[in-house]
């Protein structure tokens, strides 16, 4: 099948299907309750890693949710048109992903009460990720080769624009304790430690039997093995695991297979120009060159 032109969409450009103009009006004009939880990451993120874990912690780690209900409706994309058919279903407190600038929360959003976690990844990584996505997911412009792809997304010509701009739009915003800063490597290096965080933010005591428990169900591998997380209910058409898994590796620094030298000093260089001036500085040395291949494969 062949699959209209993106909708570009108050400056943004988003694939179609799942995203159209009335979904992008009805996310703006949705109604906010002070108990919604908001996950809000750049593509490719940890988007479906915050699906598995915020309905296990608001739930104090009931399984159910992530055992019977597909993560798309458990913790539904605010953008998309899947909320308004399931918005009903879900129970307070609301748990939804988006991967909105701040600037395209809803109104009520903004008088609300309602949390944020936003979660930042390596841009290395999100890159590397997004181009595998690129190439298995038919709603999505071919990325081109490796090199190309490097220079769209450091162009803001990808789904939900520049990384750049969507991390300092979430940096620069009043919510004061309403949100919370999370990075993937944080929940790679130490899960347990990253849920606790989140519960604490969120209000939940857990035990740690509980965090365990939650810890042991969010890991790649147990999420790899769940159709209601791994995305196989997707039929091929729409995304096509023969050419790249959805859920892939889930490590850190797989980037480093990815980029010679050349490439590390554009895009590293290119992402801490667009970052000067800035009040808070990235937890990554992006121009670390340690075990960089010498010529891309």
């Amino acid at each position: 099948m062949s699959w209209p032109s993106y909708i570009t969409y108050r400056g943004l450009a988003l694939p179609p299907g799942a995203h159209s103009e009335e979904s992008l009006e009805y996310a703006q004009h949705f109604s906010v309750e002070d108990t919604d939880v908001f996950a809000v990451t750049y593509p490719k993120s940890g988007t479906t890693w915050m699906q598995e874990i915020l309905p296990l912690v608001l739930s104090e780690g009931d399984l159910t949710p992530i055992q019977t209900i597909p993560n798309w409706d458990r913790v539904p994309w605010l953008e998309e048109k899947r909320l308004k058919e399931v918005v009903h279903k879900l129970s307070s407190p609301r748990a939804l992903v988006t991967h909105f600038p701040f600037r395209l929360m809803p109104q009520s959003f903004f008088s609300s009460k309602a949390k944020v976690i936003y979660v930042m990844r390596n841009p290395k990584d999100v890159l590397v990720s997004s181009y595998y996505f690129h190439q298995m997911a038919a709603f999505l412009e071919d990325p081109g080769t490796w090199e190309e792809f490097i220079d769209k997304f450091l162009e803001g010509r990808v789904m939900f624009g520049k990384w750049t701009d969507h991390v300092k739009s979430w940096k620069h915003t009043d919510l004061g304790d309403r949100i919370m800063y999370l990075t993937y490597e944080q929940m790679i290096q130490d899960l347990p430690a990253a849920l606790r965080l989140i519960a604490n933010f969120l209000g939940k005591k857990l035990s740690e039997e509980v965090i365990k428990k939650i810890a042991d169900h969010c890991s790649f591998k147990s999420m790899k093995g769940n159709m209601m997380s791994n995305f196989s209910l997707v039929p091929k058409m729409y995304m096509d695991p023969d050419k790249s898994q959805f859920l892939r590796k889930g490590i850190v620094g797989d980037w480093k297979k990815h980029f010679s030298s050349e490439q590390l000093a554009h895009f590293s260089s290119t992402i801490y120009k667009e970052m000067e001036g800035e009040n808070f500085t990235l937890p990554w040395n992006l121009s670390d060159t340690a075990e960089v291949a010498d010529v891309h494969t």
